[in-house]
């Protein structure tokens, strides 16, 4: 055998290596995020909702591992929560942090879910009279840099300061090469808010108000593109309810 097919064997061994040790590194997450989708602290309408967020899916686009120490924002009712928690329960950590009312008292006294640390950065979420978005002060968390900061559809809610103070927060909360994985509804750019969109966001702008904090853009996913969401109706409305148009984006703090 030649020292060049040599070569060439050698290289494509460790190619073939690398792969499978990737493989068997990314595989346990995915396996715990199916295997969170089964418990049964899950309710019915948290399941029917899974064949239109794809959490397994959305959750390795962003790059989640189950060592990752990651914080969630806005996490509502928790419908993420109960399949991030659970992900990285044996060897990272999930911390909950603004707008974290219902999962504290609803879901962390729950079985499985003790670990959840909620971080409460002392501000108040404010909506000045006759305005629809809410706004928060400047604010950094108390915790040691993370790996990954999470938000799903929660941006379109706030202000262009309540927006610039959650970026800035997610970026000082961040290692350097940590990721911030921002999910929503998709405006029409450019288009002025109205009765109708004020649940979406300009994902334009979106890049740009985040670039602004630091971050690099680093990719997107069609995932949960939907060609018959026209982007014309709230996304409550009976047409859209389900099954609105999503951009997903992943950007990265730079390493240095």
């Amino acid at each position: 055998m030649s020292r060049l097919s040599s070569s060439v064997l050698t290289l494509l061994s460790s190619a073939l290596l690398m792969g499978a040790a990737s493989t068997a590194h990314s595989a346990p997450v995915a396996d715990k995020i199916k295997a969170a989708m089964e418990a049964d602290i899950r309710t019915e309408a948290d399941v029917k909702r899974d064949a239109n967020r794809l959490p397994v899916e959305t959750l390795e686009f962003f790059g989640l591992e189950d060592d990752m120490r990651a914080i969630e924002l806005l996490p509502g009712g928790g419908w993420y929560t109960k399949l991030l928690a659970p992900a990285l329960a044996d060897n990272g950590k999930l911390y909950v942090a603004i707008g974290t009312g219902r999962v504290k008292e609803n879901l962390i006294p729950q079985a499985g879910f003790g670990d959840v640390e909620v971080l409460d950065p002392g501000i108040e979420i404010t909506r000045e009279e006759g305005s629809r978005f809410f706004t928060m002060p400047s604010f950094t968390f108390d915790v040691e840099p993370v790996d990954m900061v999470l938000t799903f559809r929660n941006y379109h809610n706030f202000s262009e300061s309540g927006r610039k103070a959650m970026n800035d927060a997610a970026f000082a909360a961040l290692k350097p090469g940590g990721v911030y994985a921002v999910v929503d509804h998709t405006r029409r750019h450019m288009q002025e808010t109205d009765g109708e969109n004020g649940r979406r966001v300009d994902p334009v702008l979106v890049i740009k108000e985040v670039q602004e904090a630091g971050f690099e853009f680093e990719d997107y996913t069609d995932l949960h593109y939907r060609f018959d969401d026209e982007l014309r109706y709230e996304v409550g409305r009976k047409s859209v309810t389900g099954n609105s148009d999503r951009f997903t984006f992943k950007f990265r703090k730079p390493a240095n």
